[in-house]
């Protein structure tokens, strides 16, 4: 237990100086100036604490950089920011950031940025038509969430998972990662079928849904819930402490403060959660856009922000790192 205790105390330790350091590089640049600038912001909506905490990022930093942010929420309907990508593109901004959304779906009206000339930077969606996206370590972070839980499993158990999103690339690249992992652990099984998580009212319906399920599988049968971000995993929790399912622990990614302070809390079933840093992100993604239009053609294709593997024996230092009280 100590050393799992030191090895999450490290890992938040070196994300925080990882963070400070990325920042610290785009203060100590006096070359780094968006005056006289005009940067589009597309954001798929800001419902969800990680979206706006990336937006705030991005229109933070554009104004403090000297420019001009043009900054609009799509609400979470696809034909909505589609419709916000051509105003942006009509009015010829000297760049677009863009945030989030079915890749399949924008990848028409991302290319369409390109060919207009306009430069585009994307936070958390992986594009073709993007000289540079800022995002955590997808990879990583299924990979960590789900050895997390195998090992608190001890290999063995039954399994619930919310699918709903596989088309958002950074879901798809936690779940790849959660069953890559459990290739080798054959002992643990998804409960088929999947689960659909929801936008709008997620809380609520994977609240319903766990619920339904825990008069279905009795205790002992279910080990484990996980979720590719963490709204859904709130209503899990609730859902599991209500029925007073001990025998049930909950896993998910994002790190918004109210599902921090579950993790941290030592009666509830959040057993981890990967917290991103979305204000970081975002002001990363403009730091990136400001090297380039100041010449910069070095920027590699991903810029990824360190997160941190949340867990009980972290979660109190991990608040400290991220910025958080408990639920703030």
């Amino acid at each position: 237990m100590k050393k799992h205790r030191l090895a999450g105390l490290l890992l938040t330790s070196l994300s925080l100086l990882l963070s400070h350091s990325l920042l610290a590089q785009a203060e100590e640049n006096p070359a780094l100036s968006l005056a006289g600038k005009r940067i589009g912001i597309t954001v798929a909506g800001t419902d969800h604490y990680w979206d706006l905490k990336a937006y705030q990022g991005q229109i933070d930093e554009v104004k403090r950089l000297g420019g001009t942010p043009i900054a609009l929420d799509g609400g979470r309907k696809e034909s909505q920011q589609i419709a916000q990508i051509q105003t942006l593109i009509a009015q010829k901004p000297d760049a677009i950031i863009e945030t989030l959304g079915t890749a399949s779906v924008l990848e028409p009206w991302l290319k369409k940025i390109r060919d207009a000339g306009i430069p585009l930077f994307t936070v958390d969606t992986a594009s073709p038509s993007s000289i540079n996206v800022t995002t955590s370590d997808n990879f990583y972070i299924g990979e960590q969430l789900a050895l997390k839980l195998v090992n608190d499993l001890r290999g063995e158990g039954n399994i619930l998972v919310f699918n709903g999103f596989y088309g958002v690339p950074v879901v798809a690249m936690r779940y790849d990662q959660l069953k890559a992992v459990l290739k080798w652990y054959p002992k643990i099984k998804i409960i088929q079928p999947e689960l659909r998580d929801v936008i709008p009212n997620t809380v609520q319906d994977a609240y319903a849904q766990i619920s339904q399920l825990l008069n279905k599988y009795p205790k002992g049968s279910v080990q484990a819930i996980w979720a590719a971000w963490d709204v859904p995993q709130i209503g899990a929790t609730q859902a599991v402490d209500a029925a007073g399912r001990s025998d049930i622990k909950t896993y998910a990614v994002d790190g918004s403060p109210d599902v921090v302070s579950l993790v941290k809390d030592p009666k509830s079933s959040a057993a981890a959660v990967v917290a991103q840093q979305p204000y970081v992100i975002g002001q990363t993604a403009v730091q990136n856009v400001a090297k380039y239009l100041a010449g910069d053609r070095t920027l590699p294709p991903a810029t990824y922000v360190p997160a941190i593997l949340v867990t009980k024996d972290n979660a109190a230092e991990a608040q400290k790192t991220l910025g958080q009280t408990d639920g703030k």
